[in-house]
């Protein structure tokens, strides 16, 4: 088997992948992915004990138990390119020899489920909602890079959303993957439930306007009206179109639980999120330790 070049791989001195800094033997098989390094703390002070703690710039990691279930946390920071160096890295420490250079001849499966925040785009969708995606759209384009990202994607409900916005052709084109039957089997019905975009970005890519006009004023008033199969969009966040296209061509689950600190259908902002977050932290950690 070719071996993978220094280059494409790189493992750091101490046998560690490059940006995480994590070594195999550091990773669980069940882990939580937040954007906010911050937040890392906020779950593992739930965990009975922490066996491992490591940083490298906005990528921090607690790896512990929780009633018995081994779990790492771990921060990408914000963004779909962060993303693509964590899934991809996080690949690597399950299913590649780092030492020899080479894919292993098994596979192993990680269960990666995103905890976040997002702003509601539905004059439904209130304030302090915890949401599970069941959908999530990627205006990031960064599957597209990828040679397989048909296989991963709805085609159907691609098509009709680009038919539906007028999609500006200057923009990456949208891919839609749905999450993982792991998750939600896990949660059954007790969070609310939708179709999730992802931006490449916070202000413009979502409708925002301070100095600078976008594009399309009109672009969130499409995406509200859109159906497909009786459902539609119900949120805005920045990184899960990433972890579940690139989560299904790798070969492993993916989830995302938000909740919901912004309205931008009723321009309201939650003024205390922290303790939503905490409940929602002690409520995830619970489903999936069963």
């Amino acid at each position: 088997m070719k071996q993978i070049e220094e280059s494409e791989l790189i493992v750091n001195a101490d046998g560690s992948i490059f940006h995480l800094h994590l070594l195999p033997e550091q990773l669980a098989d069940d882990v939580i992915l937040v954007g906010d390094p911050g937040r890392v703390a906020l779950v593992s002070k739930h965990f009975d004990n922490i066996e491992c703690k490591v940083q490298n710039r906005e990528f921090v990691t607690h790896t512990g138990t929780y009633k018995g279930k081994r779990i790492t946390v771990l921060a990408t920071g914000i963004g779909t390119d962060n993303i693509d160096i964590v899934m991809n890295e996080l690949d690597a420490l399950a299913n590649i020899d780092l030492k020899r250079r080479v894919p292993k001849d098994g596979h192993r499966t990680l269960n990666l489920l995103r905890i976040g925040t997002s702003g509601g785009l539905q004059e439904d969708i209130e304030i302090g909602t915890f949401l599970l995606t069941e959908t999530a759209i990627g205006f990031d384009g960064l599957l597209n890079f990828y040679r397989r990202r048909d296989e991963a994607c709805n085609l159907d409900m691609e098509e009709k959303f680009i038919k539906h916005t007028s999609w500006n052709p200057r923009l990456a084109n949208p891919y839609f993957v749905d999450g993982s039957k792991h998750f939600l089997e896990k949660f059954g019905n007790e969070f609310r439930r939708g179709i999730t975009i992802s931006a490449p970005g916070f202000y413009g890519p979502q409708g925002r306007e301070l100095r600078l006009e976008i594009q399309d004023r009109e672009i969130n008033d499409k995406i509200r009206s859109f159906r497909y199969n009786g459902r539609y969009i119900t949120n805005y966040e920045m990184e899960s179109s990433a972890i579940f296209g690139l989560s299904r061509l790798l070969g492993h689950n993916a989830g995302t639980v938000c909740l919901i600190i912004a309205n931008r259908y009723a321009k309201h902002f939650a003024k205390d999120a922290a303790p939503l977050m905490e409940n929602l932290i002690s409520k995830t950690l619970e489903a999936i330790s069963n």
